[in-house]
């Protein structure tokens, strides 16, 4: 349910690649947010980056204990350690990014920070590497 949700995220990007994140705390989705970094001309402009600065706003912290992130793709350096700070319990992402993966495929960030965040991989893997393959099929 949660994952699906952060499909259909994805697929509401315009020129970035489809990653779509959903935050959820006490089973319910507090925030969500897909890829804006073409869009928008910031950097920063990441799925997961968005949602956790929404999240950040709606319990007015920036401590997100106790919430899951469900993403997409495997979230890079810079998002893994957003999500490391903002002390996210428990991520699940489907795509596996065998090039900038932080969590698993290409380094594990949460070694470095000593961090109890727990991590699964390849929740619907299938559905979010086509929205990958779909999208740079359509731009090569």
């Amino acid at each position: 349910m949660f994952m699906q949700k952060a499909i259909e995220e994805a697929k509401k990007t315009v020129k970035d690649v489809p990653v779509g994140a959903v935050i959820v705390k006490n089973n319910k989705i507090i925030s969500f947010a897909h890829n804006e970094k073409e869009l928008t001309k910031n950097i920063t402009g990441h799925a997961e980056i968005i949602a956790i600065q929404q999240a950040e706003k709606i319990l007015g912290n920036w401590r997100l204990n106790n919430c899951e992130m469900y993403v997409t793709l495997e979230p890079c350096p810079m998002c893994a350690w957003a999500i490391l700070q903002a002390r996210i319990k428990t991520v699940y992402f489907g795509s596996f990014d065998k090039k900038y993966g932080a969590f698993i495929s290409s380094m594990d960030l949460r070694k470095t920070l000593h961090s109890k965040t727990t991590v699964y991989g390849g929740i619907m893997e299938e559905e979010c590497d086509k929205l990958l393959k779909d999208f740079f099929k359509k731009i090569r």
